[in-house]
């Protein structure tokens, strides 16, 4: 049975919500692998003069431990 282990990452972009996330698992995948899910656990904004800046997100990223047995 594999065990999955749950990490919790922060992760932004200036550009869009979607952007952001793309960014976590992108950089989340440079040493995790076997990624299942990024569940997104909260998002924010940064405002400047009334405009977005910058957007973030604290996610959830679930990932299988490898059986080595």
């Amino acid at each position: 049975m594999p065990i999955v282990k749950v990490i919790e990452v922060i992760s932004s972009s200036d550009k869009s919500i979607e952007d952001a996330l793309q960014n976590c698992v992108k950089e989340v995948s440079k040493t995790i692998h076997n990624v299942d899910s990024v569940y997104v656990k909260d998002i924010k904004v940064h405002v400047t003069d009334g405009k977005i800046t910058t957007y973030g997100l604290i996610c959830k990223v679930s990932f299988r431990l490898d059986d080595k047995r």
